[in-house]
């Protein structure tokens, strides 16, 4: 993105402190004219000493000291409400963007987190951001101070001497030049070196988060290794650019020392012509040592303008992702949910594949009744049923709840409807307590003890250490699959949702626990209407309606008895799956 582009996307987060901006500034110009007033005060001093040394009083020089005194008290309360404000100021920039970057990413779809890494994520999130905070407060006070004492050192040195300042101002171009080059090779490197410290931190995040299987396979080495080569890709740009910094700070150098050479030299000249007095040519070279650091630190800003530029770049490049699943116009809240469920001509595919993966079907489901779907993997089970809570947006045709239009409903509304018990359980880090809770924020003790008893959780939950103030840990990693389970059933319980979607949610469990999760879910079942996917085939046969699919749809329909008898794919499906629970 074009930085003129980048800075007015910016610009909203500066109006919201509008007047601590104005304040920032109005004490950034009292520093400055404080700065500013010394040489003049040095050049009034030396005008005297060397035109009338007898007009030099102590009284006047004990009136400039107080002068400037009083100056440097101002410019002390000053710079510390631009230390202290200012930067407050840019850290509720950082928690302002922070925040709207977390509620965009909660508006995101599955199919944007199935394309990116959560390391590079949380490298914009926390790291990136940060490189704002210092940008925010930095860049308005820097280019104003710079741009206060730019343009009044220049009108005091053509003032003093117009060929001298001519001189020395002509080599301001090729500095310029040589800025521009640099800052192009600067906002590249520090893209690459932020994107890469988001694969770092992936890197870290997938090694850690499978431990057990890295552990399992003695496999520390391997993850070393890789870790190391991430890390010294890092370290190379992160050298890179810091060989950019050094080649454009001493080029830097060198055009700042061509300009004093250029006023001692021609000074001295001017001097011997008599066309600049002594006195005079020690107030230019104040004047022009402060527009020369004006223009230094200016210059040196930009590594750190750059690293905020590029940080605002990688923020709005998440925020301009687009909400692929959105509220319609006038969606209305869903209630009193009766629980049928309709197929109108409902086809899909994934965005980035024009394969379909559903198509053509029809299909109803009455309110109350238990559905199971089975089929070969990659028949679209689960993507079925991820479109009914709009996880997914169908690609033709609709799907209907109570007859009508599940987009007709906000989203809120339609998944608050809709419970899901999914294989690969998702506990948060906190307590037992906490993660029952989840599935209605506010409830009670009392309530989260009832969910767990139809969960047939409870027992194990009064065991535990501190019962259901228990950590669970990092994923739940204290308790069994089971446990994780019947934890993730009490959930769904407190939720109470007309809509069940069971998602092979026994498949991970050993006899045992597949047993007790089994039990759980035949409660929670009661009186619901139900999608079940299940591999394990023995556990649907009491479904009202079991769904055959294929990749060409629905290819058989019908009861357990029924399937069976029509000696179909049903039939073929279940035979191999009893053959092999008998091995």
């Amino acid at each position: 993105m074009k930085t003129s582009t980048l800075l007015k996307r910016f610009l909203p987060y500066f109006s919201r402190y509008k007047k601590t901006v104005v304040f920032d500034l109005c004490c950034a110009a009292l520093t400055t004219v404080c700065e500013l007033a010394l040489p003049l005060i040095v050049s009034s001093i030396t005008d005297k000493a060397t035109v009338d040394p007898a007009s030099l009083t102590v009284s006047f020089v004990l009136t400039m000291g107080g002068v400037y005194l009083l100056m440097r008290v101002v410019d002390a309360v000053a710079s510390y409400y631009m230390q202290s404000v200012g930067h407050i100021m840019g850290s509720r920039m950082e928690t302002d963007m922070r925040h709207d970057l977390f509620h965009h990413l909660q508006q995101l779809s599955f199919s944007y987190y199935s394309e990116t890494k959560v390391g590079q994520i949380m490298a914009r999130i926390t790291s990136d951001l940060f490189e704002v905070t210092e940008f925010a407060h930095h860049c308005p006070e820097e280019f104003f101070i710079a741009g206060i004492k730019i343009v009044v050192s220049f009108v005091v040195l053509l003032g003093m001497n117009i060929p001298l300042t001519l001189m020395m101002f002509a080599v301001l171009p090729f500095m310029l030049v040589f800025a521009r080059h640099y800052n192009e090779k600067f906002r590249a490197t520090f893209r690459e070196r932020n994107r890469q410290v988001g694969e770092i931190n992936a890197q870290v995040e997938d090694s850690l988060l499978g431990i057990r299987v890295v552990k399992s396979f003695a496999n520390e080495a391997l993850e070393e290794e890789k870790f190391a080569e991430g890390n010294q890709r890092f370290l190379k740009l992160k050298a890179l650019s810091y060989k950019y910094m050094a080649e454009f700070g001493t080029s830097t150098r060198v055009f700042d020392g061509l300009m004093y050479i250029i006023i001692v030299v021609a000074g001295a000249l001017f001097i011997k012509n008599d066309t600049l007095t002594a006195a005079e040519f020690t107030a230019y070279l104040l004047y022009a040592n402060v527009l020369l650091n004006a223009i230094r630190r200016l210059v040196e800003f930009i590594e750190q303008f750059q690293r905020g530029m590029t940080g605002i770049e990688r923020f709005f490049e998440i925020m301009d992702a687009p909400e692929e699943i959105k509220d319609i116009e006038g969606a209305r809240e869903m209630k009193g949910v009766k629980g049928d469920v309709t197929f109108d001509n409902v086809g899909f595919h994934y965005a980035d594949d024009s394969a379909e993966v559903l198509h053509h079907l029809n299909l109803q489901v009455k309110a109350g009744q238990s559905i199971a779907l089975v089929g070969p993997s990659g028949s679209g089970k689960t993507t079925l049923c991820n479109l009914i809570p709009r996880f997914y947006d169908v690609t033709e045709g609709r799907i209907l709840i109570d007859g009508q239009d599940i987009k007709s409903f906000t989203q809120q509304s339609l998944r608050q409807s809709i419970g899901m018990v999914q294989q690969e359980v998702y506990l948060f880090s906190g307590t037992v307590f906490d993660n029952i809770a989840y599935g209605k924020p506010g409830a009670t003790l009392e309530e989260v003890r009832a969910a767990a008893r139809l969960a047939g959780a409870d027992e194990f939950i009064s065991a535990l250490p501190q019962g259901y103030d228990t950590y669970v840990g990092e994923r739940g990693v204290r308790l069994s699959g089971g446990q994780k389970q019947r934890i993730s059933i009490a959930r769904v319980f407190l939720k109470d949702p007309p809509i069940l979607i069971l998602d092979e949610a026994t498949s991970a469990l050993d006899n045992e626990s597949e047993r007790l999760v089994q039990d759980s879910l035949e409660k929670l079942a009661h009186g619901r209407t139900v999608f079940t996917i299940a591999h394990r085939l023995t556990t649907i046969k009491g479904a009202d309606v079991i769904w055959v699919l294929t990749e060409n749809g629905v290819e058989e329909m019908g009861t357990h008895e029924e399937l069976l008898k029509k000696g179909g794919l049903y039939a073929h499906l279940y035979a191999m799956y009893t053959e092999r629970e008998k091995v």
